[in-house]
């Protein structure tokens, strides 16, 4: 029988790095066009754009992967009932934006430029909503070519706007250069929608109750998607309180506030982003490993839902272990090539060792979300941000700088990779599973 999960993750983690080398040089370009002045901008206004995007899509990637994957409801249906949630919900958010974009600018963000960046940002949405439906149906069947090469092509398109486009509004302005950077995502996502057009099977047929909304489908894919996102939520609302708690104990006990500006930002823009710069693999194991649980859950074929799990939490556990040895022995040198710094670097040393089992997160959340239990997900999500805002907030006090976090974003690795563990050893342990040992 052929292994097409661990063909599915090898195409994935080779596409992912494709993709990733792509990005890395377009941001290198980009930086160089719009100067200082326009990084702090789009850098600004990524935040809001980064929450917008999760409501716009509503983690319909996961959750029509998943039904398709199960075989239960036609694929057609998925999708038509995933659109019309997302035409609702993108309806809902382009006018909730067009209202309250000024007051974010003016009186959140601080910032009257930020306004029309923000109507920029949320003009990208529906064309980012409709790439995800599609993304969500390729890998519920498992085809990673298409999404592979739509990846890869929206990179490319991306890089020839960049060289080609942006100068020209450069030279009217910082803010209109960045502007276009923004604007530049809906011709990307339009062609990488383009390119999963060409695979999709010539000959099914569609008719109009297709095509027509089903309560009963619109019902399964809320049912998934729905927890997934209140889990994206819960974690921007404990990065949202982390930078506000940890400033103001530190300042009130004798920090000053240069001491905790450089060294959070050391924390944000050098440590967390070196020891998470590997983790496209991990995206690629779990993409490919929520179909497989889904079928395989679906089809009570239980032993081959303990044999793909192991195979993920296995690759999993010896990529991150590689990885996260390998920045701790060439931290400084890593640094110093990437970001032309060492700041972060003892940082590194503390959180590398133990930062192997973030690696495990993503794929033990996939396998959860596999087997039906999103909510439990959604749970440990909120109890951990709940218990690592505490942990913070008490290491804070004990005058060891920003090492009070570091310590609170360990508690909440051990936390919420023990009990995601637990939860999924105590499913297997049921008699259903335990008779096809």
């Amino acid at each position: 029988m052929k292994n097409k999960f661990l063909s599915s993750t090898l195409l994935l983690i080779l596409g992912g790095f494709v993709t990733r080398i792509l990005g890395f040089l377009i941001k290198i370009i980009y930086t160089r066009m719009i100067l200082e002045t326009g990084i702090s901008l789009h850098s600004l206004v990524m935040p809001t754009y980064s929450l917008l995007t999760t409501i716009a899509t509503l983690a319909m990637p996961l959750a029509i992967s998943k039904l398709v994957a199960e075989e239960k409801i036609r694929s057609i249906k998925i999708m038509a009932s995933s659109a019309f949630i997302l035409f609702i919900v993108n309806s809902v958010l382009l006018l909730v934006m067009f209202f309250s974009s000024k007051f974010i600018a003016y009186h959140l963000l601080k910032n009257e430029d930020v306004y029309i960046l923000l109507l920029c940002c949320t003009l990208t949405l529906p064309f980012i909503s409709m790439s995800s439906i599609v993304k969500g149906y390729f890998f519920g069947k498992q085809r990673m070519v298409p999404f592979i090469l739509s990846n890869a092509f929206e990179q490319i398109v991306r890089l020839i706007l960049i060289i080609c486009f942006l100068p020209f509004f450069v030279k009217k302005g910082i803010l209109y250069g960045v502007c276009a950077l923004i604007l530049f995502n809906i011709v990307s996502e339009i062609s990488s929608i383009i390119i999963f057009l060409f695979f999709i099977p010539k000959k099914a047929v569609i008719t109009k109750k297709d095509l027509k909304p089903n309560k009963y489908t619109i019902k399964n894919v809320l049912d998934v998607s729905l927890p997934t996102v209140s889990s994206r939520f819960i974690g921007n609302i404990g990065f949202f309180f982390e930078p506000i708690l940890l400033t103001n104990i530190l300042l009130r006990i004798g920090y000053s506030s240069e001491f905790v500006l450089m060294e959070y930002g050391a924390y944000n823009a050098y440590t967390i982003p070196l020891l998470t710069m590997p983790s496209f693999f991990v995206g690629a194991i779990s993409s490919a490993l929520i179909p497989e649980i889904s079928k395989f859950h679906e089809q009570k074929k239980f032993k081959m839902v303990k044999r793909r799990f192991y195979q993920a939490l296995g690759i999993s556990f010896v990529l991150g272990l590689f990885f996260s040895l390998f920045i701790f022995v060439f931290k400084e040198k890593l640094l110093w090539i990437l970001y032309h710094t060492k700041s972060g670097a003892n940082y590194i040393t503390v959180l590398a060792p133990l930062f192997v089992l973030f690696y495990l997160e993503s794929p033990l959340i996939s396998t959860l979300q596999g087997l039906g239990l999103a909510k439990y997900t959604m749970k440990i999500t909120l109890i951990g941000v709940f218990l690592k805002n505490i942990v913070l907030v008490i290491f804070s006090f004990c005058h060891i700088g920003i090492y009070g976090l570091i310590l609170s974003e360990i508690f909440n690795i051990l936390f919420v990779v023990g009990a995601n563990f637990l939860k999924i050893w105590q499913v297997f342990k049921k008699d259903s599973y335990e008779r096809l040992q």
